[in-house]
């Protein structure tokens, strides 16, 4: 196909192509290997089906998404909130700094035994040990965006005594919108990935919950088709919520 050609097409229709292609390697590849431990993406499918009308997919993918949201949410309040105080001020920042890299460096494993052991298997525990895993990668994005901020925008509303709610409104959020967004969205893969683990080690219900399980049968089947419905829900919030939110916040700038 011409490159001109391609490049006129709607942006959805590219990405939905690049899957397309990923599918029919995959099933040209099962076809010739023919082996239970590369199922074809049709049996994966027919698995989706079958767990989706027959299983438990619905009441794991629910309690997935409720911890994902959970910590999602805390994540970015105490990340945005920390991480433009640290920007804005040179004491706090070095109050913090050395806090903030021990906890960048902290290995996700390392906080869920240890949200494990001293607040018990129970909710609270995985939501908290997700939560701190991405809270410093949160700082981080926004106190650069905080640092970039246009000091003289902030002069003028000093000068004409602009509300300071005004101001965060109108001056300081604009500005932050695109560190927020890029927050928000490696913020969001990176949780659904701690969660897995999370749910793994210490709860009784979720994907990685039923992930485990269906390892320990070698059900490989199984397990891509949880991962494809894990993968839809992504896909989902991202053309769905991320990319308008983002093309609304940041619209301003083109």
């Amino acid at each position: 196909m011409n490159p001109a050609a391609v490049s006129t097409l709607p942006a959805a229709a590219v990405r939905a192509s690049a899957l397309l292609v990923l599918l029919v390697v995959w099933q040209i590849v099962a076809w010739k290997v023919s082996d239970p431990l590369l199922p074809s993406p049709a049996a994966v499918f027919a698995s989706l089906v079958h767990h989706l009308t027959h299983g438990e997919l619905l009441h794991h993918l629910g309690k997935t998404l409720m911890r994902v949201a959970a910590a999602f949410v805390i994540a970015m309040l105490v990340g945005v909130s920390v991480g433009v105080w640290m920007g804005r001020s040179k004491l706090v920042n070095n109050l913090l700094d050395s806090l903030l890299v021990l906890m960048l460096n902290l290995p996700a494993l390392v906080a869920a035994i240890l949200c494990f052991i001293w607040i018990g298997l129970n909710e609270t525990a995985a939501v908290l040990a997700v939560a701190l895993n991405k809270i410093p990668t949160v700082i981080t994005n926004i106190r650069e965006g905080a640092r970039a901020l246009d000091t003289q925008l902030l002069q003028v509303g000093e000068v004409y005594r602009v509300p300071r709610g005004t101001v965060l409104r109108r001056i300081v959020l604009p500005q932050l919108y695109p560190y927020i967004m890029a927050s928000a969205r490696s913020g969001l893969a990176l949780i659904w990935k701690i969660v897995l683990v999370i749910e793994l080690l210490g709860r009784s219900d979720g994907i990685g919950f039923q992930l485990g399980t269906f390892f320990q049968f070698f059900d490989l089947t199984s397990i891509l088709a949880y991962t494809a419905a894990f993968a839809a829900v992504v896909f989902a919030i991202e053309a769905m919520l991320l990319r308008p939110l983002d093309r609304r916040l940041n619209g301003w700038r083109a």
